[in-house]
């Protein structure tokens, strides 16, 4: 048995010329020298087993192991680079059962607390996996055969396996591994397809034979990105495993979790089942997104994305490595090179597809609470945000609208008012947006509820392994659930939102509870005996079973068994609802969702869930809404001001100045709580937070333009430091603070008490956005004054930020007149740009309805190209240029070779107004 290897440095093998040279059957010779994969030479395995040798005598010396004494091949791997072969939770595995899976077994000695995560059982380097028995060049990369001739541990392994190896692009591999003999599920998810081979890839790829291992390379620097042969292959029908060594610790993604932005590798398991819970460390939440950035020593990054729906949990180790396991489908990898971390995000949007372009009042201000209790009460406080003149777009219901919780439905006494309410919302140019959940009560009179009855005949929920509606329990009571992997439920779903539009005209959806959530664990029957709900192996998810306050992975949908769609359920949901929301209205849906997978930005935003008014709660909304932004899905932010529990006025005041920088902004909060809304607060209070929205509103044209962007080629809007300063390795684990694009630094305070804040700035010349002072840094910790009513914002060096005079909806801000924020570089240049469209046509890119202006200062001069043009650009005035980091006073500013009348300050802001310029006319403007 060979041990776990790698193929050595001394003897490269560039896979290519592999294949040219060695032909499709492997050779002794083409199979070069191996090491195994810990160390690079023999001298060092001496060392290393002379070492164990020395552990052994010492542990005899000082009374002995806890049980007999572990083989030196168990002693000689290091305890970071320990993978669990019993990752079992629910056992208490003693080293009998370890042995009989034939794995080593080394009882931790140190306290529990220190070293709880190191595996007592785990992998030995001769432990049997996969041999690469044969590989053939095909015309997009290569195809192998994998064979394992010693069984696995888990019941069905599968003893053939195919490889399937594609050089898509220069900059993105994709690598596949499935039964040889037969077909299995597949995630239905639409990818892009290669037509030709990668002609300079940035990535080179080599190959253990036996075992069979995968290890890439960057070519430009030579860094090991992915090693597999640091454990064995299993490939079972309900566990497939694969591990693989990281080259940096600084890894994020994985999600959705609550957890620190960048992830902590010690002994870290990371369950992706959705699930409805409230956010908690450690739990696995509402979406599902299998995907990672690593920041690679140097600043390079790179991506991983495994497609594939099924139960899954990833572990993470100090080695640095990681382990995925699923219980189900394929191991379908895309590896995205980058090399830098926006580029990695662009690339893996590539694959799972772009977001969608939001509608402009998307990123207004909305606002929401569970336990208005009636539509005037909802209309009472529009009428108090109006009356303040505090930035509102969109008003929300959430389930206290319906009659008796049933979808489609609204209360005919409480909510009488609610077609008046919408209508008098749309005269104010503001929106409705109301939730619906994808349970359907199933306990009314039959010929009573016709989304029930008509679904119940089209046979479009969710049946048991009987060939019945799976009956759980939801808000209003029994339940069965929409089975949106069946193109007729789309339909269906079309038809009851047209019936309830005809009289609730609303403008956009919050789709909630679509893990899907169950009030029971899997059904009022239970759950069926079986493989499905009960697999082999269970990963670590909360309440121990797949069926845990959700359906059973049993039931029969159209597309496949619940166990494989479980976590496509909002993603299918999301989709059916942009496509109506599209039939109806004519116009871009909004949506926003609770459950999601990759490709969810393409249909809906994501909030983060049933937060709490805590501060910490606060905290981790950044880390939340970053996340999401490596996934795809840049339409996010969490509850401002918390949904459970009371806040205060403080932690609402702060959480609000955050809130506004999220890019979708709503303050919700629950039932039976006091209110949170701004008109609630003192006047100081209600002050701050109307002056923060009004600051958001000012710079709709920049938040919108970064959407554009988004949408264009999946540029993240809401940004980690690390993506514009990924070689400043302070940045790495930064999470209190985020950009905007690459221009914008929000610095919220998150404790209470204080009246300032600490936070970092990178190297360079940074402006305050409100008053143009400039701030060098060295790339630093700075302490910022930060009273209640004030948020540090900073401007970048070098940028161009498009502004708006507010108002109180983005309708009215639309009309205002533009202000550009010019941030000067030290090398006195600028560039920015706007795109600007009616704000809620469908494709008005893709049809060329749109204006496109760049902006550019060089040589004292400002210059406004228009590259494209729409009749909506006529229709708004630039009215005003604020310069920062003008060093010298000037003597005369001249627009299109006019003198014009402008103001010098102190810290070397020049501001020239009244342009009176039309949007749509080019410009210039020069100061002598």
């Amino acid at each position: 048995m060979k041990s776990y290897q790698k193929l050595t440095t001394a003897v490269p093998q560039p896979v290519a010329r592999w294949v040219e040279e060695e032909g499709a059957t492997p050779t002794p010779a083409g199979r070069g020298k191996l090491a195994p994969w810990w160390v690079g030479s023999g001298l060092l395995v001496a060392a290393m087993l002379l070492s164990a040798v020395t552990v052994w005598v010492l542990q005899k010396v000082s009374g002995g192991w806890p049980g007999p004494t572990p083989p030196p091949k168990c002693l000689v791997v290091p305890e970071s680079h320990r993978f669990d072969c019993y990752p079992e939770r629910s056992v208490v595995v003693t080293q009998e059962l370890c042995e009989s899976r034939g794995c080593c077994f080394i009882e931790t000695t140190l306290p529990a607390g220190s070293k709880q995560g190191v595996p007592w059982c785990f992998y030995p380097p001769d432990f049997p996996s996969y041999t690469l028995e044969s590989l053939n060049q095909t015309v997009l990369g290569m195809v192998g055969l994998l064979v394992r001739r010693e069984k696995a541990y888990y019941p069905q392994d599968i003893k053939m396996l195919r490889l399937d190896v594609e050089f898509e692009t220069d900059m993105r591999l994709h690598i596949k591994i499935t039964d040889a003999a037969n077909p299995r599920y597949e995630v239905p998810l639409e990818v892009p397809r290669a037509t030709k081979r990668a002609e300079n890839p940035i990535y080179s790829l080599e190959f253990s034979w036996d075992p069979f291992g995968v290890l890439l390379r960057r070519r430009a620097t030579g860094t090991v990105l992915l090693n597999t042969t640091v454990a064995p292959l299993i490939f079972a029908d309900q566990f497939l495993q694969i591990s693989t060594s990281l080259p940096s610790r600084f890894l994020y993604g994985l999600g959705e979790h609550r957890s620190t932005l960048l992830h902590n590798l010690d002994w870290t398991t990371l369950t992706l089942w959705a699930r409805d819970v409230s956010p908690t460390e450690s739990f696995n939440l509402y979406g599902a997104h299998p995907f990672y950035l690593l920041m690679e020593e140097g600043g390079d990054a790179h991506g991983v994305f495994l497609l594939n729906s099924n139960a899954m949990e990833v572990a993470l180790q100090p080695a640095p490595g990681l382990t995925w396991r699923t219980i189900g489908g394929v191991l379908d990898f895309y590896i995205f090179l980058g090399p830098d971390p926006n580029m990695v995000i662009q690339q893996y949007q590539q694959v799972i597809g772009f977001p969608a372009m939001p509608p402009l009042w998307a990123l207004g201000f909305h606002l929401c609470r569970w336990g208005y209790g009636s539509s005037n009460e909802t209309w009472q406080t529009v009428r108090a945000m109006r009356n303040y003149q505090i930035p509102q777009d969109a008003q929300w219901n959430d389930i206290d609208y319906m009659d008796g919780y049933r979808d489609f439905t609204f209360d005919p006494q409480k909510f009488a008012s609610l077609p008046s309410l919408v209508e008098d919302l749309h005269k104010h140019r503001q929106r409705y947006v109301m939730i619906l959940d994808p349970g359907i009560s199933s306990t009314n009179p039959h010929g009573s509820y016709w989304p029930f009855d008509e679904a119940l005949r089209r046979g479009l929920f969710l049946n048991t392994t009987q060939g019945q509606p799976l009956i759980g329990q939801v808000w209003p009571g029994y339940t069965a659930f929409a089975d949106f992997s069946n193109p007729d439920t789309h339909q269906w779903w079309l038809e009851n939102l047209q019936h309830f539009y005809a009289r609730v005209p609303f403008d956009g959806l919050w789709i909630d509870m679509n893990e899907p959530s169950n009030f029971m664990d899997g059904s009022q029957d239970g759950c069926p005996p079986g493989e499905l709900d009960s697999p082999p192996y269970t990963p670590a998810v909360l309440g121990d079973s797949l069926s845990a306050k959700t359906v059973c992975a049993s039931a029969k949908q159209k597309a496949s068994v619940h166990y494989n769609l479980h976590n496509l359920y909002g993603l299918m949901e999301a989709k059916a609802t942009a496509s109506a929301l599209i039939q109806i209205r004519g116009k871009r849906p909004f949506i926003i969702s609770r459950s999601t997978f990759p490709s969810q930005g393409r249909y809906s935003g994501h909030w983060l869930g049933d937060n709490r008014s805590q501060w910490k709660d606060m905290y981790y909304s950044i880390p939340g809404l970053l996340s999401f932004s490596l996934f795809g899905i840049p339409l996010v932010g969490a509850d401002i001001c918390g949904f459970s529990g009371s806040t205060s006025e403080e932690l609402c005041t702060r959480w609000m100045q955050l809130g506004a920088f999220y890019p979708f902004a709503r303050n919700h909060n629950s039932q039976n709580e006091k209110a949170q809304d701004p008109t609630v607060f003192s006047p100081a209070a209600r002050t701050a937070m109307k002056d923060v929205l009004l600051t958001r509103y000012s710079l709709l044209p920049f938040l919108y333009t970064l959407f554009h962007r988004a949408h264009l080629q999946g540029d993240t809007v809401a940004r980690p430091l690390f993506f514009e300063f990924p070689r400043d390795v302070a940045t790495l684990g930064l999470d209190r603070q985020f950009l905007w694009g690459g221009s914008l630094l929000v610095t919220p305070v998150l404790e209470p008490g204080v009246d300032s804040v600490t936070g970092y700035v990178p190297r360079g010349v940074w402006y305050d956005f409100y008053t143009g002072t400039l701030v060098n840094s060295s790339g630093e910790m700075m302490k910022m004054s930060a009273p209640l009513e004030h948020l540090n914002l900073h401007v970048r060096e070098g940028s161009i930020l498009p502004t708006q005079k507010p108002g109180v909806t983005s309708v009215a801000t639309r009309g205002n007149p533009l202000c550009l924020i010019v941030a000067l570089s030290q090398s006195a240049t600028a560039w920015g740009d706007l795109f600007w469209d009616d704000g809620e046509s469908l494709d008005t890119f893709e049809r060329g309805s749109y204006s496109y202006l760049v902006f550019n200062v060089t040589q004292n001069t400002f210059t406004s190209t228009v590259l494209h043009t729409s009749t909506e650009a006529t229709e708004v005035i630039t009215d005003k240029l604020s310069i920062f980091g003008v060093r010298d006073p000037p003597s005369k500013v001249l627009l299109n070779g006019q003198e014009k009348p402008f103001s010098y300050l102190d810290n070397q802001v020049l501001t020239v107004s009244n342009l009176g310029l039309s949007l749509s006319q080019g410009f210039s403007l020069q100061w002598l």
